[in-house]
């Protein structure tokens, strides 16, 4: 019976002694993974412009500074029309009317009056008139005008062009690193697109009140030049 318990505990003595580096390891990855972010590009001639034409009226009175200001921009409105602008592509974007104060040191402010404004947001489809709409608008009483700014109309084919970019600038960068580190690009396991966006072009203002000088000066060039379209994205690879 002592025999037997003696056993029993060298049986466990060698269990216990048994060394932790036996146990079973923890399974690493084989693959090498390479995460490249690339932005594309794509130029486009702009087919679009937008422009915003405002009227801007002061009066003695709230009722009269309104008056005045609605008569101008129906005139602006109906040239517009008569320019081939379309309904759809004819805005308000804003319409406000704000008490005017005189202020003088060491008094309370004094009412002097009221301003009203109004503003249409123009959508222009024949970039070669851009030009003689401004003028046009000027002549029927617009006195603030801002713009151009240029886009497209439909930038579906600049975008997936620059979505083509910004993939083979990330495949050619990964063609490279696993290279330079004695791989080779086996797989794409992901990519991932952070958005196409077109870069913010200035929107010049020509802030032009009514004047003689105004109605007799020739129609503003407008040169549309170019605009851009980037997407970025991020590629995931596998090397080996």
């Amino acid at each position: 019976m002592r025999t037997q318990t003696l056993l029993a505990l060298g049986a466990l003595a060698a269990t216990a002694a048994t060394p932790v580096a036996a146990q079973t390891a923890p399974s690493v990855p084989a693959e090498t993974l390479l995460s490249l972010t690339a932005t594309g590009e794509s130029t486009r001639v702009p087919d679009i412009a937008v422009i915003s034409a405002g009227v801007v009226t002061q009066a003695a009175e709230a009722r009269a500074a309104l008056t005045a200001n609605n008569s101008q921009m129906t005139r602006v409105v109906a040239a517009l029309k008569k320019a081939g602008i379309a309904e759809r592509d004819i805005q308000t974007s804003n319409i406000n009317l704000n008490p005017q104060y005189s202020y003088e040191e060491r008094k309370a402010p004094q009412l002097i009056g009221y301003q009203a404004n109004n503003t249409v947001t123009v959508k222009l489809r024949k970039l070669a008139g851009a030009g003689d709409v401004i003028d046009a608008l000027v002549n029927e009483g617009a006195n603030q005008v801002n713009g151009p700014s240029f886009g497209l109309d439909k930038p579906e084919d600049a975008t997936n062009e620059a979505r083509l970019d910004a993939v083979k600038k990330a495949r050619a960068r990964a063609d490279l690193y696993a290279g330079a580190a004695g791989l080779r690009v086996k797989r794409i396991v992901s990519i991932t697109e952070g958005g196409g966006w077109q870069p913010p072009y200035p929107m010049p203002k020509v802030a032009m009140m009514r004047a003689e000088a105004a109605d007799a000066a020739a129609a503003p060039p407008v040169e549309a030049g170019e605009v851009g379209t980037n997407v970025t994205v991020t590629v995931v690879f596998e090397l080996q």
